[in-house]
């Protein structure tokens, strides 16, 4: 198993040094997100075709991982192509590119650090898959982990089209998306991400407790990530500043968790 996670560093390291040269081209990193969800969904299949005899936890947890990846790596590259640079990146990176600094910033400041935490959060998927070569029938932990990934990927994908749907509406310019999912939680989307990565990781736990407690960090860091650093906080900022109506939004609706928004 050692040799099998030090390929798939080699395989994240790789992919990550890849596209820091396409982004060195374009002089636009943005196209990271996508690749944070394809880069794992890689490092999920590559792991299974390490397998000699993969068995029924491989094939599930694999999938699980290859789907939430490639949709999302999908649905992050379109959005990019159709809207541009991110202006998050773009503040980021403004000053290393006026002072031609790009190549050297884009590496330390995004792909490197990237490539580390994509293997990191991706922990679950890579161990669980590699320790499932033995046939055995899927235990209730992999069982309520297929469930609680198939209710995130239901939040992910509905959220998002939701959101799509709402940008795309001219009728919908200035003001704050707060109907279906988005009624009972500011964030579905991410709602959704960190239900599949726990639901991965109890897919992984149902192959021991070695496994579990290993892989633990990856669901750690993805939820700590989505609610408290960059995911919740720096979009939530940028609409207080930017969307009227946005701060009653956030007094009634939940913050993450889907409830029913107060009321009055």
């Amino acid at each position: 198993m050692g040799e099998a996670m030090l390929i798939n560093a080699v395989i994240a390291a790789v992919l990550l040094l890849a596209a820091w040269q396409v982004a060195v081209r374009i002089k636009d990193v943005s196209f990271i997100d996508a690749i944070w969800g394809g880069g794992m969904a890689v490092l999920a299949v590559a792991s299974w075709l390490q397998l000699g005899e993969p068995g029924q936890r491989a094939h599930l947890m694999a999938a699980m991982a290859a789907l939430w990846g490639l949709r999302l790596f999908w649905h992050l590259y379109t959005r990019w192509r159709g809207h541009g640079e991110d202006v998050r990146y773009a503040r980021m990176l403004d000053k290393a590119k006026e002072q031609g600094r790009f190549a050297q910033a884009a590496l330390t400041k995004v792909f490197g650090p990237q490539a580390f935490l994509l293997y990191l959060t991706c922990l679950p998927a890579q161990l669980g898959v590699l320790a499932s070569g033995a046939p055995a029938p899927l235990g209730p932990l992999a069982l309520a982990g297929a469930a609680l990934w198939l209710l995130g990927m239901v939040f992910e994908v509905v959220g998002d089209a939701q959101l799509t749907a709402f940008r795309n509406d001219p009728a919908s310019k200035g003001k704050v998306l707060d109907t279906g999912l988005w009624r009972y939680t500011r964030h579905p989307n991410y709602f959704g991400d960190t239900c599949v990565w726990w639901g991965i990781w109890l897919a992984a736990a149902d192959a021991g407790l070695w496994v579990a407690l290993i892989s633990l960090p990856g669901p750690l860091f993805l939820t700590f990530t989505l609610t408290k650093w960059s995911g919740k906080p720096l979009l939530e900022k940028g609409l207080n500043k930017t969307r009227p109506g946005y701060a009653e939004y956030v007094k009634r609706t939940s913050g993450f968790i889907p409830w029913p928004p107060k009321q009055g």
